[in-house]
C-alpha cells in the first residue's frame, strides 16, 4: 500500500518525569474500504505503530513552567525532529499532533500553566507543519478520567473487546464484552469499565458515553465509569505511609523508625533514599516482617471513609459495584512493574505472587543484594527497585484483593498459556504488551482519532465522549473538531457531481438531532436572513407614508426622493397636506373594479380621482410593474400621497 493511503499521528505523553513521543499509523479509510470483507467493515480501523517510532526526554515539560519560552528548544526539539524523520514529508502536513499533559502539569498554577501550553502551541506551529488546528484541543492538560478512559479504549483495542463479540462474551453474557482497565502511577490512580445492565441502569448519570465508528460508518456506544483515586499512586501512598510510622513512634528524639515494608537490614532516608551507613537523622530500619507490612498498609485505602454515595472502593469515593462475572480487569504501569520486575507473577494468582513476595521480603537484605549482583531478579533489578519493591507488593495487594475486591481465588482462569489473552476470563491480568504493542492511554486517543476519520453512514451520529446524557454539553470530539458529514448531491443540471456538508450530531439517541453547541456558528446567517425577511414584511405592511416617515428620521429629514416610473428615476418633493386630500393605494390583485384595473401593458393602478392631491405638473406614472407573467407583486396596503400628475 502507497504511502498516500496511509494516515499518521503522533501523541506526547507529557508526564511528571518526562515526555514520550508515540507515533502511529493507520490505513486511509477511504482505501481501506475497497478491499475490505465483511469481517473488516465490523472493526474500528487498526492502528500500527513500530518501537523506533518512540522517543522520551527527560524531564517533564511541568519543570518549565516559569521558563515557558526554554520548553521548545530544550524540550520539544529532539521530539519533533524524531517525528518528522520518521512520518513521509508529504504526510506532515495531515498528521495530527496531540500533546496531552498528565499529573505533573496538573500541580502547576494556573497562569503558568497557560503560558507554557500557548508556548508550546506556538512553538509546534512555528517549527513544524503538523496538523493543528485547535491548540485548545490538540495541546491540554487532560484529567485523569480522561487518561483513565483512553486507557480503557487501547485495553479493549488491543484485546479485541471492540470486534469480535462472541470470543470476549464473558460468562455467557452476549450484553457484555469489553474488559475493565486500571493503571497506577505515582501520584493517582483511575479505574475504568463497563458496569453491567443492572448497575449501568442504577448509576446512569455516572457514566461516560463514548461512541467509536466501525470502518463501515456504523457508531459503536459504550457507557464507561471512569474515576480518579487521587493520592493512591505508589509513591503518595509510601508517603503517607512513612508519616503514619513517624506519628506512630510518639516518643521525641527518635533516630530509628522500625518499617516492616523494608527487608531486614536496609536503611533508608524518609524520602527512600539508601543508607551506606547509621546516619544521626531519623531513618528508616527495615524488619523484613511482611505480614506486618500488609496489615499497616491496609489503613492506606481510607475504606472508612464515609460513602456518600453507596457503593465505594476506596476513599469514600462512588464506584458502581463491581460484577467479576462479566467484569475482567487488565493492570497496567505499576501493576506491572510490581509483579513482573522481581516476581515474574504471569499470569497473575494471588496464592503464586503473595508466596514469592513474602520469600523475597523475608530475606536478609546481605542476601539480597548478593542476588542483585548475579543478576537473579533479571538485568533492571537494581539495590532502589529491590527495597522498594516490598511496601509496593504489599500495597498493590490491599489495593486489588480489599479494595478493589478482586476474588483472591481465580477459579475461572482458563488460559492454558500463559501469555494468552485470547478471551481471558481471570478477574484480572497485569499487563504491558498484548501483541508486542504497549498498551498506553496515548493509543487510545488515536484510536478515538482514527475512528473519527471514517467517514459515518446516514444518520450516523459523531466520534467522541461526553456526559451520558442525551445532548452532553461537555461533548469533546474524536477528531480535531465537528464533524462533517459529505453526502452526494443532486445530480440534475449544473448541480450534478455537487455534495451536501452536514455538522454530525453528538445526540446518543438521534442521528438526527441538532449538534447545537458545535452548529452556532453555521446558524447565525440562517438567522440574519430570518430577521432580514421579517424586516421587509414589517416595513412592506406599515404603509409608505410610516416607511418615509421612519426614513427621515434616519436620513436628517431630507425631502428630496427618487420614485421609478413610466419615464425611469425622477426627482420630486413631498407636498404635505393639512388635510382634504385622498390617498392612493397599492395592493393586491382584485377583481373589483372600484379596487384597480388590469390594463394591457400589465399595470395594476388606482382609478381614484387624482384632481385632489395638491402638486406640480411634472408627469410621473404611480403604477407599479409586474413581473414577467403578468402577475402583480402584492404589496398590502401599503400608502403615500401621489405627486402630480
Amino acid at each position: 500500500m502507497g504511502a498516500d493511503h496511509h494516515k499518521y499521528g503522533v501523541v506526547l505523553d507529557a508526564g511528571s518525569s518526562g515526555t514520550r513521543l508515540h507515533i502511529y499509523r493507520w490505513d486511509n479509510p477511504t482505501h481501506s474500504l475497497s478491499d475490505a470483507d465483511q469481517d473488516d467493515l465490523l472493526r474500528i480501523p487498526e492502528i500500527k505503530t513500530k518501537k523506533k517510532w518512540t522517543k522520551k526526554v527527560k524531564p517533564g515539560v511541568s519543570t518549565f513552567h516559569d521558563k515557558p519560552a526554554s520548553v521548545g528548544p530544550d524540550h520539544l526539539a529532539p521530539l519533533f525532529a524524531h517525528a518528522l524523520e520518521s512520518i513521509p514529508k508529504e504526510e506532515i502536513s495531515s498528521t495530527p499532533l496531540f500533546l496531552l499533559a498528565t499529573a505533573g502539569m496538573r500541580l502547576v498554577e494556573e497562569r503558568e500553566r497557560k503560558a507554557l501550553l500557548d508556548e508550546i502551541c506556538t512553538y509546534a506551529r512555528r517549527n513544524t507543519d503538523f496538523l493543528l488546528p485547535d491548540c485548545g484541543l490538540h495541546i491540554q492538560v487532560i484529567p485523569g478520567e480522561t487518561e483513565g478512559l483512553y486507557g480503557w479504549i487501547a485495553a479493549n483495542y488491543l484485546l479485541g473487546g471492540f470486534d469480535d463479540k462472541q470470543t470476549h462474551t464473558h460468562s455467557g453474557s452476549k450484553a457484555h464484552h469489553t474488559y475493565g482497565f486500571l493503571d497506577m502511577g505515582g501520584a493517582s490512580a483511575q479505574i475504568a469499565f463497563a458496569p453491567n445492565s443492572t448497575e449501568a441502569t442504577k448509576h446512569a448519570e455516572d457514566l461516560q458515553l463514548l461512541r467509536l465508528r466501525r470502518l463501515n460508518g456504523e457508531a459503536m456506544e459504550y457507557r464507561v465509569f471512569v474515576t480518579t483515586w487521587l493520592g493512591a499512586g505508589v509513591n503518595e501512598a509510601r508517603r503517607r505511609y512513612v508519616d503514619s510510622l513517624i506519628a506512630a513512634s510518639g516518643a521525641a528524639g527518635v533516630k530509628e523508625l522500625p518499617d516492616p515494608c523494608l527487608p531486614a537490614g536496609v536503611r533508608e532516608t524518609l524520602n527512600g533514599t539508601l543508607l551506606p551507613k547509621t546516619p544521626s537523622d531519623l531513618h528508616l530500619v527495615g524488619t523484613g516482617q511482611f505480614k506486618e507490612c500488609s496489615r499497616q498498609v491496609y489503613p492506606l485505602l481510607d475504606k472508612e471513609k464515609p460513602c456518600l454515595n453507596s457503593p465505594c472502593l476506596l476513599n469514600g469515593q462512588h464506584v458502581p459495584a463491581l460484577d467479576f462475572a462479566v467484569n475482567h480487569f487488565v493492570g497496567v504501569s505499576e501493576y506491572w512493574h510490581t509483579t513482573h520486575e522481581i516476581f515474574d507473577a504471569d499470569p497473575y494468582d494471588y496464592d503464586t505472587f503473595s508466596s514469592r513476595v513474602n520469600d523475597f521480603c523475608s530475606q536478609p537484605w546481605a542476601d539480597i543484594t548478593a542476588g542483585i549482583s548475579k543478576q537473579k531478579y533479571g538485568k533492571k533489578v537494581d539495590a532502589d527497585i529491590a527495597a522498594a519493591a516490598c511496601f509496593k507488593a504489599g500495597y498493590l495487594l490491599n489495593v486489588l484483593h480489599e479494595g478493589i475486591g478482586i476474588p483472591k481465588t481465580l477459579s475461572n482462569q482458563t488460559n492454558t498459556e500463559e501469555r494468552d489473552f485470547e478471551g481471558f476470563t481471570a478477574p484480572f491480568r497485569a499487563v504491558d504488551k498484548i501483541d508486542s504493542v504497549e498498551l498506553s492511554w496515548t493509543l487510545g486517543r488515536m484510536v478515538l482519532y482514527a475512528s473519527a476519520q471514517v467517514p459515518a453512514a446516514s444518520g450516523a451520529a459523531s466520534v467522541g465522549f461526553g456526559s451520558n446524557t442525551l445532548k452532553p454539553s461537555n461533548w469533546q470530539f474524536g477528531g480535531s473538531g465537528a464533524e462533517v458529514a459529505i453526502t452526494p448531491g443532486p445530480k440534475a443540471g449544473s448541480q450534478q457531481g455537487a455534495t451536501n456538508t452536514t455538522l454530525i450530531s453528538d445526540s446518543s439517541n438521534s442521528a438526527s438531532s441538532t449538534l447545537e453547541t458545535a452548529t452556532s456558528s453555521h446558524r447565525i446567517p440562517g438567522i440574519a436572513l430570518f430577521f432580514l425577511i421579517f424586516i421587509l414584511a414589517a416595513a412592506l405592511l406599515m404603509g409608505r407614508d410610516r416607511r418615509q416617515r421612519i426614513v427621515a428620521v434616519f436620513t436628517g429629514g431630507a425631502k428630496r426622493r427618487k420614485i421609478l416610473g413610466s419615464g425611469g428615476l425622477v426627482t420630486y418633493e413631498r407636498v404635505l397636506e393639512e388635510g382634504g386630500g385622498e390617498e392612493f393605494e397599492l395592493g393586491g390583485y382584485s377583481s373589483d373594479e372600484s379596487q384597480g384595473k388590469m390594463g394591457s401593458s400589465g399595470v395594476l393602478g388606482r382609478t381614484g380621482s387624482r384632481e385632489r392631491l395638491a402638486g406640480r405638473s411634472r408627469e410621473v406614472s404611480p403604477n407599479r410593474a409586474l413581473g414577467a407573467q403578468g402577475l402583480g407583486v402584492g404589496v398590502a396596503r401599503a400608502r403615500s400621497p401621489m405627486p402630480p400628475r
